[in-house]
């Protein structure tokens, strides 16, 4: 938890110290990293209300929303369930006032239920594209669009001849 801690008090002091000109774009896609690789990819949950608001709307595929951070807690920690190892890569990064989307590469083994599904023992890599809006330096909105398919695929028991 010290190194939680101190791992976001040096992203703070960093942001803090950004060019002013674009010092709120900069800070909201270093928030926006944070959430890829300590929330997601470490299962930090911990660090939820520093950086999503009380009111949090989270869109996810199928139809699915989550709402408050509870609810986001819930989500990844049901996610890390099934994939242990998740890990979320970030390739693009694009920032415009209150919005960052991001690129990303997520790759997991499969040794939980998803989906109602009985864990299968695979590695899967998929590619995925999250839209975040910001309100007072917190995210307030995320739609996010897995490659499911893929997903699905690879999760496919392998045919016996």
């Amino acid at each position: 938890m010290i190194r939680v801690a101190l791992f976001l008090l040096v992203t703070l002091i960093t942001i803090s110290c950004a060019p002013r000109d674009d010092s709120v774009e900069a800070r909201n896609g270093e928030l926006v990293r944070v959430v890829f690789s300590e929330i997601w990819s470490k299962g930090n949950v911990d660090l939820i209300p520093n950086l999503f608001s009380e009111n949090f709307v989270g869109h996810f595929p199928g139809g699915a929303t989550v709402h408050g951070r509870e609810g986001l807690a819930a989500e990844v920690m049901a996610h890390r369930t099934a994939f242990p190892d998740w890990a979320e890569q970030v390739e693009d990064l694009i920032m415009d006032h209150d919005r960052v989307a991001v690129r990303f590469a997520s790759r997991g083994t499969n040794t939980g239920n998803f989906l109602g599904n009985p864990p299968t023992g695979k590695r899967v890599e998929i590619s995925e594209v999250a839209i975040f809006r910001l309100e007072n330096g917190k995210i307030a909105e995320q739609w996010v669009y897995p490659d499911m398919l893929s997903l699905q695929r690879q999760l496919q028991p392998e045919q016996q001849p």
